[in-house]
């Protein structure tokens, strides 16, 4: 992958729907998230048409605060799952990356005063429009020892809703598609939260 990464929401759709570019501009995802479904489902595909499957994320149960999110490639094989740390999340939100039963990674919002200061201010007529263009947030991808391999902060924006992804530490290729399908899982968690 080419970083950093751009995932933007498409506006106006039905069910929520982000593509991902790379550096160049050339399409790396096409995410679609699947409506009216008790148990979340969404499909990464490799085109804008979704002709050709990827990846696949699936709840392992029906609506859940705290429910764990697992990754299959295109051939049902498993590489991964992220889980949101319950009520530890309420406040500062935080992921646990999952290979196996086992935490590899970890998932933390810099700032939580961020969405604090925007669930506020959104509330107030006019002033909500800016809201988008103001707050932020940030969120970092840790190793066990606290290192930093990657960050995922929202572009400031009126109406998309665009965030970019860089990377800053090496990563294995399974690692990599870990983060990208654990990064994706939380913006759309994270995006019905505020």
């Amino acid at each position: 992958m080419q970083y950093p990464l751009e995932l933007t929401f498409k506006l106006w759709a039905l069910a929520p729907q982000i593509s991902v570019v790379d550096k160049q501009g050339s399409l790396v995802f096409y995410v679609k998230q699947k409506l009216f479904k008790l148990k979340e489902a969404i499909t990464v595909f490799a085109d804008a048409e979704r002709t050709r499957t990827l990846y696949n994320i699936k709840a392992d149960r029906i609506i859940d605060f705290s429910a764990r999110y697992d990754f299959t490639d295109e051939n049902g094989n498993y590489i991964g799952s992220v889980k949101r740390r319950g009520l530890k999340s309420l406040w500062r939100a935080r992921y646990d990356i999952f290979d196996g039963d086992i935490t590899t990674l970890n998932i933390q919002e810099k700032n939580p005063w961020i969405k604090v200061a925007d669930a506020f201010l959104a509330e107030i007529p006019i002033v909500n429009f800016f809201t988008g263009y103001i707050f932020n947030p940030a969120y970092f991808v840790l190793r066990a020892d606290g290192t930093v391999i990657m960050r995922l902060e929202k572009v400031p924006s009126f109406l998309s809703r665009k965030f970019t992804v860089k990377a800053l530490d090496q990563l294995s290729e399974r690692e990599e598609q870990q983060v990208l399908m654990s990064l994706i899982m939380m913006v759309l968690l994270e995006r019905e939260r505020g």
